[in-house]
């Protein structure tokens, strides 16, 4: 299941709502959950708030289903420096 990214007020990543959608998901029966996926809203993201939710998600899933995170863009050296980010 493809996560939505919700934004607070003043634009910020909600990570208290995002934490909310989660766990409804994961208790709802989903088999996996994708963070950065196709939703429309990680084009609009920093590289710094990506990494932000990529962590956050790796957390708050705590190891309960598989995590696919949505990678790609149209600069493929950009693409491999934020892989390597990860383990």
């Amino acid at each position: 299941m493809a996560l939505v990214t919700p934004f607070a007020a003043d634009l910020e990543i909600d990570f208290d709502a995002l934490s909310r959608v989660i766990d409804f998901v994961i208790k709802g029966g989903v088999e996996y959950v994708v963070t950065l996926g196709t939703t429309g809203e990680t084009p609009t993201l920093s590289r710094e708030e990506k990494i932000e939710l990529i962590n956050f998600t790796y957390e708050q899933v705590n190891g309960r289903v598989p995590v696919v995170v949505g990678v790609g863009g149209s600069n493929t050296e950009e693409v491999i420096k934020d892989l390597e980010k990860f383990p």
